[in-house]
């Protein structure tokens, strides 16, 4: 489990063909000197991703990335040298900054335009209908592993706000019009979405 509160940023090193999937070998640097030992089968959400730490190589992270993901995510078409986003799992005692986020991605979005006002910026993103349907103005949604609090929904649109730091010490800062990210809804319109989906059928 995660927060959405993004503790660092890794440059991918190498995405490597493994079997039907990927190995993604990132090089990890920790804001904070004391930060834990990463440890061989930790969970990590990296873009947003839950993924398992299969390998450490002097803070050369590995992890391996199945087909579900690579078809669902954005993860395969990342490239040596891009920046990705690192979330810790959650730890007993934790704070919960953000919302509750599991790393299990929904699918993809792409980002229509972006408003930048001074260091603020106001971004809007594409999703499909499935997606925004379970998305609510003024509720949370995951962005490459980023908690932001939702503004407008549209039936195939949604908006959020920047604040300076979020596009400093995140991805999203450098992000451009079209470029795809991945989107995890929020964990419990899920479950208001399955309870609510056979009483529409019936009516």
């Amino acid at each position: 489990m995660f927060t959405g509160i993004v503790q660092t940023t890794a440059e991918v090193i190498d995405l490597d063909h493994a079997g039907p999937g990927r190995r993604l070998t990132v090089r990890f640097s920790p804001r904070s000197a004391s930060s834990p030992p990463v440890e061989i089968g930790e969970s990590m959400a990296v873009a947003g991703c839950c993924l398992t730490v299969v390998s450490d190589r002097d803070r050369n992270l590995s992890f391996e990335v199945g087909p579900e993901t690579l078809e669902r995510t954005t993860l395969g078409s990342l490239s040596a040298g891009a920046l990705v986003n690192i979330e810790r799992s959650l730890r007993i005692g934790d704070s919960l900054g953000g919302h509750f986020v599991t790393g299990h991605i929904d699918g993809t979005g792409w980002l229509e335009s972006r408003h930048d006002e001074g260091d603020w910026s106001r971004f809007c993103f594409r999703a499909s209908p499935p997606l925004t349907r379970q998305m609510v103005s003024k509720g949370s949604i995951a962005i490459d592993g980023v908690s932001l609090t939702l503004v407008d929904v549209e039936a195939e649109r949604f908006s959020v706000a920047l604040i300076p730091h979020t596009l400093q010490v995140t991805t999203l800062g450098r992000l451009a019009p079209e470029e795809r990210v991945n989107l995890e809804t929020d964990l419990l319109a899920k479950y208001v979405e399955k309870l609510i989906s056979p009483r529409e059928r019936r009516s």
